[in-house]
């Protein structure tokens, strides 16, 4: 390259980094977990050292984002395929997870928001085990779970096994009816605790429920060492994180879009339930596990 066409693009360079030095701030919302709070640490830094400003917003509840970025509010979030699908379309066809993406997609798009690339995770529902537990009575399955209950109800009605459930799941319309009719599982009213989502997990750990309904990228799976039973039905929805933007939001920021799918690419099921252990059983800070993380990759 010659020494004018080095200019030129030094030039280029510091010129595009202006101006989106001086344009108004990025807005991200994020929601009120672990997971969303580590996305939007990515998020920010990221964009911050490709010359982007970014103002976050955490702890908006689902809804009131979805229509903060459809009125102009909100530029860009982290959205799960489910919940669009499921929550905004009013969908509840089962889907593999790419026709739940292009279903959300093309959907969308018509109230002007674009979905990237999704993420290789998938956050959606599961029962889970002690680790030892499952693997000393051979329960990977849904189904085996199912066998087992029903082996239990048939051979040894006073013993309950017990199924820790939090309190929305239990009422869903698409929760916990449909989920029995799907895998045939007969329940008693007592084999039921509901509880807070949080406390399940260590219900699980603790031996006070011998299953638990928990999230698929939850830190403390690993933390707690327990064992996610296979929904060898396909019962559960495809929840992939998927970054998502406003098209006039995108059109006016060159590169944000390629910045946003580079980050989408480094997440997989097994990197953020690293990433969510590390605050929620390691106590860091979501800021601090982001930034250890983007300089794992090179990308800060």
């Amino acid at each position: 390259m010659t020494l004018r066409r080095h200019i030129i693009s030094l030039l280029a360079a510091a010129s595009l980094v202006a101006t989106q030095a001086s344009a108004a701030p990025l807005v991200l919302a994020t929601k009120s977990f672990t997971e969303q709070h580590i996305l939007s640490a990515l998020t920010v830094q990221y964009l911050q050292k490709k010359g982007f400003q970014v103002q976050p917003q955490t702890n908006i509840a689902t809804v009131i984002s979805r229509n903060a970025m459809i009125n102009k509010q909100i530029d860009m979030t982290w959205e799960y395929t489910g919940t669009s699908l499921i929550i905004f379309n009013h969908i509840n066809k089962r889907m593999t997870p790419q026709e739940t993406y292009d279903t959300v997609k093309k959907l969308d798009a018509k109230h002007g928001l674009v979905w990237l690339k999704p993420a290789d995770m998938n956050n959606t529902y599961a029962f889970a085990m002690q680790r030892k537990r499952a693997e000393a009575e051979h329960i990977t399955t849904m189904s085996q779970m199912v066998a087992k209950i029903e082996n239990i109800r048939q051979t040894d009605p006073d013993k309950n096994w017990l199924l820790g459930l939090d309190l929305e799941f239990s009422g869903r319309s698409d929760g916990m009816k449909p989920l029995q009719k799907a895998y045939q599982m007969e329940l008693d009213r007592p084999q039921i605790r509901q509880m807070d989502p949080g406390l399940v997990y260590n219900a699980i750990r603790d031996g006070f429920v011998d299953a638990g309904l928990i999230y698929t990228t939850d830190g403390r799976i690993k933390g707690f060492d327990l064992k996610v039973l296979e929904d060898d039905k396909g019962f559960f929805p495809s929840y992939a994180v998927t970054p998502v933007v406003r098209k006039d939001t995108l059109e006016a920021n060159p590169g944000l879009e390629e910045a946003l799918n580079t980050l989408s690419d480094q997440l997989n099921n097994e990197t953020i339930i690293d990433l969510n252990a590390k605050v929620d059983i390691e106590h860091q800070s979501p800021q601090q596990v982001a930034r250890d993380f983007l300089q794992s990759k090179g990308l800060l």
